[in-house]
């Protein structure tokens, strides 16, 4: 099997190089699920071809039913597969949210807000450890004070990719891949980088209020060449403004204005 290459020193990417170089190598001689696997700890998932899982099955119920994760031969599930091995604890804990919630409701044309929200974090999530002026900045989505007035703050900051749809988004250069940032509960919402602190975040009730903010990834110092550039920012289609509120004038009739 002949797996395209994969770019380890972009931003987003970089903090999976260790394991993932590796395994990204050791699958192009089997496939993506048996390079997996190989990693995996005993008490760990299992990884296993598309091709078990059963017809009619939803896919996180067999998860949670038999421990193995069916897995592709591609970028997208590879990535998955990654995450998996860095955080068992946050992908159980999602897989068990989403699994429950199929039980309890089966599967419809539509989620309901709890598996929406799991899946928006498992495909695109990331957790950011930042100084509290950053917070202000983003989720005001001031974009100018976020990425050029308090640039150097950006040093302090961690910015984790959790999201296996988002790490492909990176790793094609796309230029609007956006994070869907989990913010923590009260006044500190900056979250650890790590298995447990992710896991407790994803409370149901948490998850399913939507906890969470975009950013524009390629926006972070250091992660596109062209952001040294205050003009980067200019391009709204990817530095969208916080939407626009309805409000009621003196004469009564309806306006928009954005806070």
């Amino acid at each position: 099997m002949s797996l395209p290459p994969i770019d380890w020193t972009l931003p987003g990417l970089a903090p999976w190089r260790a394991t993932g170089a590796r395994a990204w190598q050791a699958a192009q001689g089997s496939s993506v699920a048996q390079a997996l696997d190989a990693l995996a700890p005993a008490a760990g998932p299992r990884f296993v071809p598309q091709a078990e899982l059963p017809a009619g099955e939803a896919y996180e119920a067999y998860i949670s039913r038999t421990g193995r994760v069916p897995t592709r031969d591609n970028a997208h599930d590879f990535f998955n597969g990654l995450v998996w091995l860095a955080f068992p604890q946050a992908k159980r804990r999602l897989n068990r949210l989403q699994a429950g919630e199929i039980a309890r409701l089966g599967i419809g044309s539509t989620r309901g807000p709890l598996r929406d929200a799991s899946t928006l974090f498992d495909e695109n999530g990331a957790v950011l450890d930042a100084p509290p002026a950053l917070w202000d900045a983003l989720l005001a989505r001031d974009w100018r004070r976020l990425f050029v007035a308090q640039r150097a703050l950006w040093a302090q900051a961690r910015l984790l990719v959790f999201g296996h749809a988002l790490m492909e988004k990176i790793l094609a250069g796309h230029p609007a891949a956006t994070a869907h940032v989990l913010c923590g509960r009260g006044a500190a919402p900056s979250i650890a980088a790590d298995d447990a602190a992710i896991a407790q975040a994803l409370d149901a009730a948490h998850l399913s209020a939507k906890p969470f903010t975009p950013l524009p990834v390629f926006g972070i110092p250091g992660w596109h060449a062209g952001n040294c550039e205050p003009s980067f920012y200019d391009d709204r289609g990817v530095f969208r403004p916080r939407r626009a509120a309805i409000t009621n004038n003196d004469s009564g009739a309806r306006t928009r204005r954005t806070p």
